[in-house]
């Protein structure tokens, strides 16, 4: 029985965080060819550096591969588990 994938948000809210986390995370990774920020602080110092990007979160999601793509879905979640094993005070043992 192959089950259905459901990508409804349950929390509406949360949809800026976690476009934030993911072009964090494609920059970590060195996918990003601009900058994202919800507040336009990423261009706060870009001057100095040399280059003001001027376009927010300019990853190109269809230029990436199945794999890149993957490696940040994998880390979000990964992160997100983190996250909520550290509120539930240590995480589940098997």
């Amino acid at each position: 029985m192959i089950m259905s994938r459901s990508n409804k948000v349950v929390v509406p809210n949360c949809k800026a965080a976690l476009n934030q986390m993911k072009y964090e995370i494609a920059a970590e990774f060195g996918l990003m060819t601009g900058g994202y920020s919800s507040n336009g602080a990423d261009t706060e110092f870009a001057g100095e550096l040399g280059a003001v990007s001027g376009q927010s979160g300019s990853v190109h999601w269809s230029r990436l591969s199945t794999r890149q793509a993957g490696s940040v879905g994998g880390e979000i979640t990964r992160r997100l588990v983190a996250q909520a094993e550290q509120v539930m005070g240590g995480g589940f043992q098997l």
